[in-house]
């Protein structure tokens, strides 16, 4: 399976969208819905947790072990910390992001009532009034002030206008695309990856696809601040790729083209066995690839596993440039994801015969070696990490 054809103009089609909602940690409701609204348009069946995380279900011609693609809704943003008496508003980050990258920002304020329009602005903004000062003072959230488009000049203005500690606040995406393939906008990661797990999802609906097992896809709403997807597995999930996006930066490897395959992120290493088949999978199918170790980074399979999941993780990114601030991608990488996510899906699971969540020593799979002594050993043929046969068993 070489060159699919994936719908590429789908793929962007969404992701504008997607860039056009705000969705900070903690007020996804409105993407939820709009997400959902992308499935039923696909007639993918899904179901909401009670705080809003979609699991979507593609069946395969068996459920169990079944396996599960994850991808987050939620990004970056910021809330009311302080109504000042000047009628600007002070900020706290939600998920981690730097303040340099807030400044100039245009923003709404989602209050209880009603959506205010405003932007960000350092403390001293203007050169024709702090001169040189305006280079020179730190950056931080706390050198960083919200001015609302509204005649707001005092504390108690703020308060008339319903404003808030605690409000939400959504940064604009900004959003530009080019022929060649380059897509500029805040929070690609990872409205991004959700908008090609969409475009998986309709290639293998329009095309009547059969997959061997249940596939779910996961659409998790808190992995900014750490828990992603702890509660929307279950038990009959035995593999899990997580879809993000990978850093372009000197002394990481990732690419704005082509895959980038995860090795470890800050949580630790990804699963041997699923890193190497995704690989594998790549070379197969002659999609560009990476491999990278994200030493600053933390997907939703960390918080998977770290809720007691027993499951096999990856990670498969696009390659974004300036994370966590203006980011840049390209159409080439989200496609190549895309690829990859569609030759996976449409494999056999990578260790099938481990149907339960214990086995014998026999179901459990063999990896290369050296000695106790320490000498250097050389197996005659390496052990290739090959798919099992459903049939088989």
């Amino acid at each position: 399976m070489k060159h699919i054809p994936l719908d590429s103009e789908y793929l962007l089609s969404n992701l504008l969208v997607l860039l056009g909602i705000h969705s900070p940690t903690g007020y996804t409701d409105p993407i939820v819905r709009c997400v959902c609204q992308m499935l039923d348009e696909l007639n993918v069946e899904y179901e909401l947790t009670r705080r809003g995380a979609i699991r979507a279900t593609l069946r395969g011609k068996q459920g169990s072990p079944d396996r599960a693609v994850v991808t987050h809704l939620d990004t970056i943003g910021a809330m009311v910390r302080e109504l000042k008496e000047n009628g600007r508003l002070g900020l706290v980050p939600v998920g981690t992001w730097s303040a340099r990258f807030a400044e100039g920002g245009r923003v709404s304020i989602f209050t209880d009532d009603q959506i205010y329009r405003g932007q960000v602005l350092p403390l001293k903004a203007s050169g024709h009034t702090f001169n040189h000062d305006v280079d020179t003072q730190p950056v931080g959230w706390d050198n960083v002030e919200l001015r609302v488009d509204e005649r707001a000049c005092t504390k108690e203005q703020l308060l008339d206008l319903g404003i808030n500690v605690g409000d939400f606040v959504g940064f604009d995406s900004s959003t530009e695309e080019f022929p060649n393939g380059y897509i500029c906008a805040r929070h690609l990661d990872n409205k991004a990856g959700v908008a090609a797990i969409l475009t998986v999802a309709k290639y293998l609906v329009d095309n009547e696809i059969e997959l061997p097992v249940d596939l779910h896809l996961l659409f998790t709403i808190s992995e900014e601040v750490g828990s992603g997807a702890s509660a929307v597995l279950h038990g009959d999930v035995a593999e899990m790729i997580t879809v993000d996006n990978g850093t372009t930066a000197p002394g990481q490897s990732s690419s704005e083209y082509g895959v980038t395959i995860g090795m470890a992120d800050s949580s630790g290493p990804f699963d041997y066995h699923l890193t190497h088949h995704l690989i594998q999978l790549c070379q197969a199918n002659e999609i560009q690839f990476r491999r990278d170790i994200l030493r600053y980074y933390r997907c939703d399979s960390a918080s998977a596993l770290e809720a007691g999941n027993d499951i096999r993780t990856a990670l498969v990114t696009f390659g974004v440039d300036g994370s966590h601030g203006y980011e840049r991608t390209n159409t080439d990488s989200l496609m190549s994801v895309a690829n990859l996510i569609v030759a996976y899906a449409t494999q056999r699971p990578l260790y099938a015969s481990q149907r339960d969540s214990l086995s014998t020593l026999e179901d459990f799979p063999k990896t290369r070696d050296t000695d106790v002594e320490g000498i250097r050993f050389l197996p005659p043929n390496p052990i290739q990490q090959v798919a099992e046969s459903i049939e088989d068993e």
